[in-house]
């Protein structure tokens, strides 16, 4: 199940609450939404349980389902949360060839 997505300990720790509030404890699916201009943009989205996925990450009691469709765009991936007083969100590190997004959520490959 080694898709090289990585999770940091600070994103484990937030997809394991929000999957435990969402009532699917210990699961979480990611996939990966375009832009609405039709730029190339892809964005993250994060839910609660498998939502039909294939099983892509599994740390610290956390497993991280993504569309079967999708798996060649996680490659690479890493997965970070950030939290202030203001709030938090997730962020990501792109893979290798692609361009990162300014809100650090989304990416865009890179044409050779």
């Amino acid at each position: 199940m080694s898709y090289n997505l990585t999770i940091s300990k600070s994103a484990t720790a937030e997809l394991m609450r929000q999957s435990a509030f969402g009532g699917t404890p210990g699961e979480m699916h990611i996939d990966l939404l375009p832009d609405s201009f039709e730029e190339g943009w892809l964005y993250i989205r994060l839910r609660c349980g498998s939502q039909g996925g294939v099983p892509i990450a599994r740390t610290d009691g956390i497993t991280l389902f993504a569309p079967s469709k999708q798996l060649n765009l996680m490659q690479g991936l890493k997965l970070d949360y950030f939290a202030d007083l203001s709030g938090g969100g997730f962020l990501i590190s792109p893979p290798e060839g692609a361009e990162a997004s300014g809100c650090g959520t989304g990416f865009k490959m890179m044409s050779n």
